[in-house]
């Protein structure tokens, strides 16, 4: 985007918060009213390239970025930053987090790059928030984000200070443990054990993708829409002998999904 089209948005924004003269509904918004449209249009960004639709892409990218130019001009309101002082504290952490690409440090692998990563990130919250203890490494993960998401950048955290696994193996019979502890839990009838129980399989099955280097909030999403279409598939099969799915047995439904696997799993392999 040129700078003409950069400062043209900047002052469509101005005007729609105008006091006088905007739009009522841009001018009772405020940061916190405008949280689920920002996280609604990231997630729009996502199935855009999820369905390699770019034409869509650049729409929907263009929402996502009036969420920023929103929240910058909110800001400049209330005297506390804006747009071009957003655009400078990204650039500055781009320059800070990428030394082998803008100070000529050498890392042999991703990890080393990944360490630096976290230790610039580390060092950007101290200066944020500067206190006479030390911060918790935990620090700064966004208790908003997906479970699934936060689960993953927490751990992650973690182990880049050393607390992990030193292979995946263990991870795995961490899995069964938990597994069998989630079945005592539901032996017992205790409700709140059960759920606790079932969220820590949850944590060590994120551990579980993380060593395998799966993201487990895709591989859900994937998965998801693997079960969207066979359920579909086995819909389709119902209405087409002239019934519902509750007119059907367990047993011919599940004969079904295996029909879906097969068929879905072999038209793919022709695509």
């Amino acid at each position: 985007m040129s700078l003409s089209k950069t400062q043209e948005l900047l002052g469509l924004m101005s005007r729609l918060r105008d006091p006088e003269t905007g739009c009522a509904w841009d001018q009772k918004q405020d940061f916190h009213s405008l949280i689920p449209y920002t996280i609604e249009e990231a997630y729009e960004v996502a199935d855009a390239i999820e369905r390699n639709d770019f034409e869509d892409l650049r729409g929907e990218l263009g929402d996502l970025l009036l969420q920023v130019v929103f929240h910058s001009q909110i800001a400049r309101e209330r005297g506390l930053f804006d747009f071009e002082q957003v655009a400078a504290a990204i650039g500055e952490k781009l320059v800070s987090r990428h030394p082998h690409v803008f100070a000529g440090v050498k890392f042999d692998n991703d990890e080393q790059r990944q360490q630096a990563w976290e230790e610039a990130k580390a060092e950007e919250r101290k200066r944020k928030q500067p206190q006479q203890h030390a911060e918790s490494v935990l620090a700064g993960v966004a208790h908003s984000l997906p479970a699934l998401v936060q689960c993953e950048k927490i751990q992650n955290r973690a182990a880049s200070h050393g607390f992990d696994w030193p292979d995946t193996e263990p991870v795995f019979e961490k899995v069964r443990e938990e597994l069998q502890e989630v079945h005592e839990a539901w032996l017992s009838g205790d409700q709140t054990h059960i759920h606790e129980e079932v969220g820590d399989l949850l944590l060590v099955a994120v551990n579980l993708a993380r060593h395998l280097k799966v993201n487990p909030e895709i591989a859900l999403r994937d998965a998801t829409k693997k079960f969207t279409r066979r359920f579909n598939y086995i819909e389709k099969e119902v209405a087409a002998s002239g019934r519902q799915l509750r007119d059907c047995q367990l047993a011919e439904l599940d004969d079904l999904w295996n029909q879906a696997k097969r068929t879905l799993k072999k038209s793919q392999s022709h695509v």
